[in-house]
């Protein structure tokens, strides 16, 4: 007995130490409490869009020039690209989803970027607008003539062809790029390692263009025209021009960070505010606190003496949880907190049936260290089986679902499995230090519930 309270003592305390780590804050919390908000922006947990505000960014694909066997391929190709981008600028959480084409979109392939916390729509589109899009071409097979058009003042416009055309070889199937030095004029010059596909396909152009001139073009424009002089079957290629070293560097970076696979133009932005989010945090602290209240007051009431030991579980429950979300970190969402307050709701539940089944062990006049015993043990197997059919609903949300109804399955599961430690742990050592009562009417009273006496 004496080492199950040390035990307790010990929960206690290391219970304490964990509700100092995830409630201190450089800010001072509202003593009085006027806004629920307050709390998190006291508190640094990691808020998602809806709730932190951001940026709202829709990008069209061009994918004309890519078959249309290869466009879906080409998009999730541009969507980890974009992914990489943002996530060298440390925001927390971005979400990029394809949109297909279809009438919806207008029938073009777009890219819908959400950067929580980023409310400069300059600063965000400048993190994703920078990748480069690398092409080589080659030189067009034969010159159609030039245009003569007349505009309606009489002036007179020659539309000049393109020397180059396209080739299927673009930052697609860049694997590397470095930064080099010229070992004669000590210029740099940035060189390029094509993967696998990649290789093949230079290996093809320069076989093809012995003596001509292919163009490594750059977000659009022409930056190199080297002549080929011999088939290369390494697949390295290098880029030189008037740049100097910082923009090689930045240029090296961008590379290898992901060259877009395919061009993109951006035709919307939006900042979003963060006053919906308030409101919604507001509501979920509010929500949260009163239906702890009310939970707590019906398990005092209802089931006396288990009942005050399930809320000091529901609030270690409550520490551990927010504790996880500190440390993992989560990105809390309005969906994220209604998850978190479903998964308060199971972890009474098993709760709720640990107590029942003591109650019946004492109607068949067991004593209360035997009936605590035999409620846990007939109690865990109805516990097991509710709490799985849980985790298994979460995870099929997870794995299926968009990034909202990700944010609603992560935060119940992570509740449910720590409810299963709570209730069965927690409860468990703290009734057990129960083990010194007598057995009495007094006794017999605070573990009965409901009206029995």
């Amino acid at each position: 007995m004496i080492k199950k309270i040390i035990l307790s003592v010990i929960i206690l305390v290391l219970g304490t130490g964990v509700v100092f780590f995830v409630f201190k804050s450089e800010p001072k919390l509202n003593a009085n409490f006027e806004n629920e908000k307050a709390f998190f922006k006291n508190h640094p947990f990691r808020l998602g869009l809806d709730l932190s505000g951001g940026s709202h960014l829709i990008y069209k694909a061009d994918v004309s020039a890519v078959p249309t066997g290869e466009v879906s391929d080409s998009m999730e190709a541009l969507r980890d690209v974009i992914e990489r981008r943002v996530n060298l600028f440390g925001v927390s959480e971005p979400v990029v989803q394809i949109q297909e084409a279809s009438i919806i979109s207008g029938g073009e392939e777009k890219l819908i970027v959400d950067l929580p916390g980023i409310t400069d729509v300059e600063k965000a589109t400048a993190m994703i607008g920078q990748t480069p899009l690398l092409e080589f071409k080659i030189e067009a097979s034969n010159t159609a003539p030039q245009e003569v058009k007349v505009d309606e003042d009489g002036n007179v416009n020659l539309s000049v062809p393109d020397q180059f055309v396209s080739t299927e070889l673009t930052g697609r199937y860049l694997s590397k790029a470095t930064l080099e030095f010229d070992q004669t004029t000590r210029e740099p010059r940035v060189s390029l390692q094509f993967d696998e596909t990649g290789t093949k396909l230079f290996a093809e152009i320069t076989k093809a263009n012995v003596g001509k001139l292919v163009a490594i073009y750059l977000d659009g424009a022409a930056i190199s025209t080297p002549v080929v002089r011999e088939e290369i079957l390494n697949g390295q290629a290098v880029i030189s021009g008037s740049f100097n070293p910082t923009e090689a560097k930045q240029l090296v970076g961008r590379l290898n960070s992901g060259a877009l696979p395919v061009p993109i133009t951006l035709v919307s932005k939006q900042s979003i505010g963060a006053s919906l989010g308030e409101n919604a945090v507001a509501s979920g602290v509010k929500s949260a606190i009163i239906g702890f209240l009310l939970v707590a007051l019906f398990l005092i009431l209802w089931y006396r003496l288990p009942g005050l030991v399930a809320v000091i579980s529901l609030c270690i429950f409550i520490v551990i949880i927010l504790a996880l979300f500190k440390l993992i970190p989560v990105t809390l969402t309005a969906a994220g907190i209604a998850g978190f307050i479903i998964s308060m709701g199971i972890a009474v539940d098993a709760n709720v049936l640990i107590f029942e089944r003591i109650k019946e062990e004492l109607r068949s006049g067991r004593t209360i260290n035997d009936a605590v015993s035999a409620g846990f043990s007939r109690a865990w197997f109805s516990i097991r089986d509710s709490n799985t059919s849980n985790i298994i609903t979460a995870v099929i949300l997870f794995w299926f679902g968009t990034s909202l109804i990700k944010g609603f399955a992560l935060t119940l599961g992570m509740g449910v499995l720590v409810s299963l430690f709570s209730a069965i742990m927690m409860t468990k050592i703290f009734l057990g230090t129960l083990s010194f009562i007598r057995e009495g009417k007094v006794s017999r009273f605070l573990f009965s519930s409901g009206l029995s006496k």
